[in-house]
């Protein structure tokens, strides 16, 4: 099973949306900051929870420190979702079988006056 500091570092939706914004491209502390619209130390705080999960890394760039996502951790989660994905794609199958069951022809017409 996925480690529990991933789901913990996941749970906060501004770590979120950092992830979002590092599966785009790696970026510096303060593109982060001001993509995110966070403070300068809240986003700190927020990259330092990250990097303790082993879901980014840093890497110093003269001055500054740049950010990338590690894809191992979201790998291990992809893994572990696996066997719900299934469960949830089978169960969605059965449902639109049943819509399709069920739906109205469009162009029959209906009894509603």
């Amino acid at each position: 099973m996925a480690d529990a500091s991933l789901w913990t570092a996941l749970a906060d939706p501004h770590r979120r949306a950092i992830v979002a914004l590092l599966l785009e491209r790696p970026r510096s502390v303060g593109e982060i900051v001001e993509a995110s619209g966070l403070s300068q130390p809240s986003t700190s705080k927020h990259l330092k929870v990250l990097r303790e999960a082993g879901l980014v890394q840093v890497r110093q760039d003269a001055q500054r420190r740049v950010y990338a996502l590690d894809p191992a951790p979201i790998a291990e989660l992809d893994a572990w979702l696996a066997p719900y994905r299934t469960l949830w794609n089978t169960s969605l199958d059965r449902l639109g079988r049943r819509l399709d069951e069920t739906s109205v022809d469009p162009e029959e017409p209906t009894t509603e006056d």
